[in-house]
Order: C-alpha cells, then structure tokens, then sequence
C-alpha cells in the first residue's frame, strides 16, 4: 500500500537533493521516516487553560498528565504504550548547529522520575539537566489504545504555534500525524487560535478541532456551530468534535456507556483509531501531498526571485546599456546637426549685422562731412577735416572690428553650447585680436582738385562787371547832357564790378565744397567696401576655423560613442544568451516542480489551492 506514496516522496527527496537543500532533504528524510512508522503521534497544541492534559487523560482512562493545583505544563510530555507505568525526562545534548530536526537523530538521554514526580519533572524543576539541549517527558502507561501504536503529545500552553517547539522539537506539528487543537466551550475560537490553525493546516493535512469543557456550557452547541462557521470562514479544513473530560471519566468510574457517549469521546477516538489504520495509506497520502506543496513553494520561491531579478537586470543591465549607447548615438546625429545650423544662422547674422554696423557709422561721419562743409571753405579747413576724416574712420573700423571679434567669440560659445551634455570644455584654442596695422590699411585721402580765384581772375570778373553798369548809366546821363563816361557811371561801374567778384567768389566756394563733398563719399564709399571684405573674410575664416574644429571633436565623439555601442552590443549580446539559456534552465525546473506537484495531488483524488509557480508580473 505504501508503493505509490512512497515512489512520490522519494522524488521529492531526489529533487531537494538535485536543487541542494540538505535541510529540505532532511525534513523529508524525516517524514518517510514517520510515515513508515506504524505508530500514530497526536500533537495536542492550545493556548492555556483549555483542557488540554485532562483530555489525553480522558483519552486513555489514565491520569497519565498532572492536572489541577495550578500545575503548568512547561515540558512536552510524551504519553505511550508501556507494559508498567513508567516515566522519564528524556533530553538531547546541546545543539552543535546544522539543518532544523537533526537533533532527533541524536541519541537523547534518559532520566528514570518516580511516577510521584511527573507533575514536577513536566513543570521542568526534576530530570532536566543543565546546559543541556531540548528536552521532554517521556510517560509509559499500560492501555490497549496506546498499545494498538497511539502516541500522544501534551504541549506547553502557548498563543503562537511558533512556540511549539521551542522547547522540544519533539512537540512540532512536523513530527505529528495528527494534530488536535484543544479550546473550551466557554467563548468562541479566538483570532490567536484561527491563526494558529491557520499555520498549522499550511504544513500538516489532519487536523481536529477538540472543543472541551462541554459540560461547563449549556449552550455550548451554539458555541460549536459558531466555531464551525469561523472554520469555514477562514477557509480551515479542520473538523470539530465537542467533548467533556470530566464526563469521561465520571462515565469510566461507573461504567456508564451512556455517560460515555455524552461525554464526546468516542466520536474523537474513533476518529483516532480511523488515522491510525489509515496511516499508511490515506493519512500518508494526504502528508505527502502536503509536503511536496511545501518542499515545491520552497524550492520555486527562489526560482520564481532569480526570474524576477533577471527581468529586472534585464532593463538595467547590458540591454539598458546597449539602449543608451543607441540613444548616445542618435544624440550625437542631432547634436550634429544642431551645431552646424547654428554656426551658419549666426555667421550669417553677424554678417548682416557687421556690415549694417560699419554702414551706420560711415553715414554718421557723411552727416557731419555735409554739414561741415556746408560753411567752411576746403582751401582753408583742408588739413585740420583731413586729419579728423583719419581718425573718425580708424575709430570707426576699431569699433565695427571688436564688435566683430566679441560677436565670433560668443558664437564660439554658443555652438560649444551644443556639446555641455558630454561634460568637457570644447572651446577651440584660438583668439581673435584688433590687428595693430588697422589704420595702415585705410585708403589714402587725396585733396580733390578745386578752383582757386585769382588776382587775374578777379580784375577780368570785376572789368568784366564794371563795364556793363557804367555803359547802361552812362547812356542814361547822355540824355540828361552830361557825357557818357562821368563819375556818376564811373562809381555804378564800380559798384557791378564789385558785385560781380563777390558772386563769381560764393559760387567758386560752392563748387569746391561740392567737389570735397564727392571726393570724401567717393573716399568712404572706398573705406567701407575694404573693410566689409575685410570683415568678410575673416568671419569666414573663423567659420572655417569652428566649422573643422567642431567636425573633428564630433568625429572624435562618434568614434568613442561607436565603440561603445559595440561593446555594449557584444555585452548585450552574450549577457542576453546566458540569461535565456539560465531562463530555460529554470523554466525546466519550473516545470519539474509542478509535474511533481501534479503527481502529489493525484495521491489523494482531490485538489489544493492552485500553485503560482511564475514570478508576478
């Protein structure tokens, strides 16, 4: 009967061994161990007060576990077949460290205790060795039932069922084939005691609900029907038997099977006897069942992690890596395209702005040329405006140049902007001076040819003009009897003459402030021309000079950007390939897990909660 179960724990033994956990091998060992022992360990756990030793004494008609007094249970206490009544402290000796049970393995000590000093070796004051490890009490009483293989378990009152072998491992639900959990019919079942169900059923399939003291409540059937709805509410398999010690033994005092019956108890020791013959075949099945549930979650649950920390690598490892030099490069073929827009929109600006610069300042200096000489005379005011034309235009070509070179050095500047995100300074090493030979290369002002008037010039023009008024007065005073050349014709001839060199004088003056006016706008229409060309030209050198200056840093960026995305690539690449193959490995191991999940659960015909053996999205 015990060929299929077995076959499946033995996988399971198998399988912890090939994953290497040695504490699940031996949990495992363990259990083949316990299953293949004939006998049937009951583990009696509550929280205190709750009846428990009465009810193993109930149990066998014996008072095998000390009640009453006060007595504390502080050590497990062990109560079996035995052809005399006996009793013992058995204790380990201290933990030397290794995997959770070993300690069973080794041989325990036992210490005979008079049956009178149970109740003190259980309270741990008798038999209990100092500096020594676990330790329990072992009772021995003559009883069919016990003989038949039923081994009960008293435990220490506790609120956690964590605490259930702290004191000895003997008392831990691994260890029993049958748990009973012992609460009074005074109150419902507390939230401490649907916990520790609900910790006991995770790892342990048989488990009975034992509601004592029945003969203290009257409507402790109420009391059992609310706690089988808190049962089904929590999702508990567990079933609950109400039972009274005190009925039982009264009944066994007198033989009263009726009294017997009322009491509970042999609904619960049938349930006894049934896990005992069943033992080696539906009990051990459901047991396997649930500890391939355990052993697969435990197993897979660092499965499931590693998955989960490979998808996470996934997005911050070489794929991550390799998405960044990706989108390194493509910054750089922007960042590329970015700085030669700006380079020629602002050569171009300053172009335009240069030129309107140096217009705008000739003009200025032509406003005042104009006005100048609009009184002043070129004969006279030649050399002190030639002098001033020089400076104004030197000026002129110092400031329009600084402009230039300040404009050159912020477009430096700013097309250098472009690469502030590759964290280095990527300024060209150049400078751009005022060139000291500025006014050298000015064109030379040459005095434009002007009219002079000249003595002759003005005796023709005064002759010229003096004729004419003493020939017209002179005729008039012929009529009047006088001759035609009189001092009355003499003196107007004078006068036109006169007037006729101050005309010839203001319109000589004007001609030559005309001519100096379109020598000067010929000299600076000449001045600009230079200096635009000139301004022209070395804004295009340094367009030049930034245009292969910024070319070669791009190239240099490129080159160590590409070769970065290659070694990412090659990095993504065999990291991607060690993790699939890793991920095959584990998804194989998955599905091995769950073959044997599956084999476990047809142990018994029916199904647990799904198991999630994927990692959660």
């Amino acid at each position: 009967m015990a060929g299929i179960w077995l076959d499946v724990l033995d996988d399971i033994a198998r399988t912890c061994s090939a994953h290497g956990r040695g504490d699940l091998l031996q949990t495992v060992r363990q259990k083949r161990a316990q299953l293949l022992n004939p006998t049937l360990r009951v583990l009696v756990i509550g929280e205190p007060n709750q009846g428990k030793s009465q009810l193993i004494n109930a149990i066998i008609n014996a008072p095998a576990c000390p009640v009453g007094d006060g007595r504390t249970t502080v050590l497990p206490t062990v109560v079996q077949h035995a052809e005399a009544p006996s009793a013992a402290v058995a204790q380990a000796p201290p933990a030397r460290g290794g995997p959770a049970g070993t300690a069973l393995a080794v041989a325990v000590e036992r210490t005979p205790v008079a049956l009178d000093q149970v109740a003190q070796s259980v309270a741990g004051m008798v038999g209990r060795q100092p500096g020594g490890g676990p330790a329990y009490v072992e009772i021995g009483v003559p009883r069919a039932l016990l003989g038949a293989g039923l081994v009960l378990v008293d435990t220490p009152g506790t609120d956690e069922v964590a605490g259930i072998g702290g004191t000895a491992s003997v008392a831990a639900p691994a260890r029993a084939d049958t748990v009973l959990l012992v609460s009074d019919s005074t109150r419902d079942l507390s939230v401490a005691e649907l916990n520790m169900l609900l910790h006991v059923v995770r790892s342990h399939p048989n488990v009975v609900v034992v509601q004592s003291k029945t003969d203290l409540v009257a409507d402790w059937r109420a009391v059992a029907e609310r706690n089988r709805q808190h049962l089904a509410e929590a999702g508990i398999p567990a079933t609950l038997i109400p039972v009274s010690a005190t009925l039982r033994l009264r009944a066994a005092g007198a033989d009263d099977r009726g009294l017997n019956a009322e009491s509970g108890f042999p609904a619960l020791i049938a349930r006894l006897q049934r896990d005992l013959a069943g033992k080696a075949d539906h009990l051990a099945r459901a047991s396997v069942q649930t500890v391939a549930r355990t052993v697969v979650e435990q197993l897979a649950a660092p499965l499931r992690a590693e998955l989960a920390t490979q998808e996470a690598e996934e997005q911050s490892g070489p794929i991550s890596r390799l998405h960044a030099a990706q989108r390194e490069v493509d910054e750089l073929r922007r960042c590329s395209t970015r700085w030669q827009n700006t380079l020629n929109d602002e050569i171009g600006d300053l172009l335009s702005d240069i030129e309107y610069d140096l217009r705008d300042r000739t003009r200025q200096i032509l406003r005042t040329v104009d006005e100048a000489f609009d009184t002043a005379d070129p004969l006279v005011a030649w050399d002190t405006f030639h002098d001033w034309l020089e400076r104004s235009l030197v000026e002129a070509a110092e400031a329009n140049h600084e402009w230039l070179v300040q404009r050159c050095d912020w477009i430096a500047r700013r097309v250098a902007a472009n690469f502030n995100r590759y964290g280095y300074d990527v300024l060209p090493p150049w400078s751009m001076t005022m060139p000291e030979d500025l006014g050298e290369r000015l064109p030379e002002l040459q005095m434009p040819t002007i009219d002079r008037f000249t003595a002759s010039q003005k005796l023709f023009t005064g002759m010229k003009g003096s004729y004419g008024g003493m020939l017209m007065f002179g005729l008039a005073t012929t009529l009047a009897g006088m001759p035609m050349i009189n001092p009355v014709s003499v003196g107007i001839g004078a006068l036109f003459g006169g007037k006729s060199i101050r005309d010839e004088s203001k319109q000589l003056l004007r001609r030559r402030q005309a001519t100096v006016k379109t020598a000067i706008q010929r000299h600076v229409d000449d001045f600009f021309v230079r200096m635009i060309r000139d301004c022209r030209d070395a804004a295009r050198q340094v367009q030049r000079m930034l245009r292969d200056h910024f070319t070669g840093l791009t190239e240099e960026l490129q080159e160590a950007i590409v070769q970065s995305f290659r070694s990412a690539k090659q990095e993504a690449d065999t990291d991607a390939s060690l993790r699939e193959q890793r991920q095959r490995e584990i998804r194989l191991k998955m599905t091995r897990l769950a073959a044997l999940h599956e084999q476990a659960q047809q142990l018994t015909g029916t199904r647990s909660a799904p198991l999630r053996l994927e990692p959660q999205a």
